[in-house]
């Protein structure tokens, strides 16, 4: 559940990207592929609308959320790797939302994924990758002020998320969280959560899409918020 909880408070609020993807599925037809569904997020916004959905993730946790919030909609799931997943049928849409296609490990990852994307499209389908736009290296320390955090509260117990770095890695970026919980009879709990953003640019993508047969198409923008940064979407034909 605390898997669930934390995946919600960091991801969950996040709405910016939603019209983007609704055109998208609008335009394109089902069915829909969604790679890293989580807790169905852009999922069930699209199975609200109408739209058939596969939601594919790594999680089964977050998964098991998915299907119960999205009981009596045309939403299925999947538990798979990216960059191994074997499905039946062509998919007219495959949609990777925030930033997951940058946590795949390098080119070779992404090369993987992109050979699989492009077996489970058909002929003229697309798939449309988020990439974080404008990320800029900081780091909490004395004097410094914290961004402010996720909070919320389930069951009496209180949890609260605050990034408190994002650090120049070379070939990528890593994005520190401070994660804090205190329970009801005032019991407090620190960890911390570290997730590793591979670096890469929209053109770099499409050069790597463009080796395995998909063709680029004009990019689009989904503009940056005062909790998130934006990014910039690289859309690709099969």
């Amino acid at each position: 559940m605390s898997t669930v909880i934390w995946h919600d408070l960091e991801c969950g609020s996040y709405t910016e990207d939603l019209p983007l993807w609704r055109a998208f599925a609008d335009e394109c037809g089902d069915p829909i592929l969604e790679v890293g569904a989580g807790t169905g997020r852009v999922a069930l916004e699209l199975a609200r609308g109408g739209h058939e959905v596969m939601a594919l993730d790594l999680d089964g946790e977050l998964l098991a959320a998915l299907e119960q919030r999205g009981a009596g909609l045309d939403v299925r799931t999947t538990r798979a790797d990216a960059r191994a997943f074997e499905l039946d049928g062509g998919f007219a849409l495959c949609l990777v939302p925030m930033q997951t296609i940058q946590l795949l490990g390098g080119p070779s990852g992404r090369a993987e994924f992109l050979r699989r994307a492009r077996a489970h499209l058909r002929d003229g389908g697309i798939l449309a990758a988020a990439l974080a736009d404008g990320m800029e290296p900081f780091e909490v320390g004395p004097g410094l002020p914290a961004p402010l955090p996720d909070i919320c509260e389930i069951d009496g117990v209180v949890y609260s998320s605050t990034p408190i770095a994002v650090i120049d890695d070379g070939d990528a970026f890593v994005l520190e969280r401070r994660r804090e919980t205190v329970t009801a009879d005032g019991t407090r709990s620190c960890s911390q959560n570290t997730v590793r953003l591979d670096r890469i640019a929209a053109p770099q993508l499409e050069r790597e899409a463009t080796a395995i047969g998909l063709r680029p198409l004009e990019r689009r923008r989904v503009n940056a918020t005062d909790e998130y940064v934006g990014s910039e979407v690289v859309v690709l034909r099969a």
